[in-house]
């Protein structure tokens, strides 16, 4: 697990996390839809299920039963910035602040 500055784009840490995992499918918003991304994701014989942004003249075909499990992890995180500290990233190091995120995520777990 990677903790990285909220101003960094989710998007340059995507290839460093899928380079240690092979999964059959590649979840993500159309925020992820970039050439390249798409292009490693297919490389290594996974599925890109990322929808084509407004602008793109050819528009990508996405399952949609696999789009809807993005809801749960959108939900979760929903859940988890409902606490404070993890919201609003009071701790100064990434060590504490993955601590935090790990203890809220309990409890949600938990209710």
């Amino acid at each position: 697990m990677t903790v990285t500055p909220g101003q960094r784009h989710d998007l340059l840490e995507a290839p460093a996390l899928l380079a240690k995992h092979q999964p059959r499918y590649v979840i993500a918003d159309k925020g992820y839809d970039c050439d390249e991304l798409v292009e490693s994701i297919t490389e290594r014989g996974s599925k890109a299920v990322i929808p084509s942004r407004s602008y793109r003249p050819i528009k990508r075909r996405v399952p949609r039963q696999h789009y809807r499990c993005r809801n749960i992890v959108e939900r979760f995180v929903n859940r988890i910035k409902h606490y404070r500290r993890i919201a609003t990233r009071y701790e100064k190091t990434a060590l504490n602040f993955l601590g935090f995120l790990k203890f809220a995520a309990m409890l949600v777990w938990l209710n």
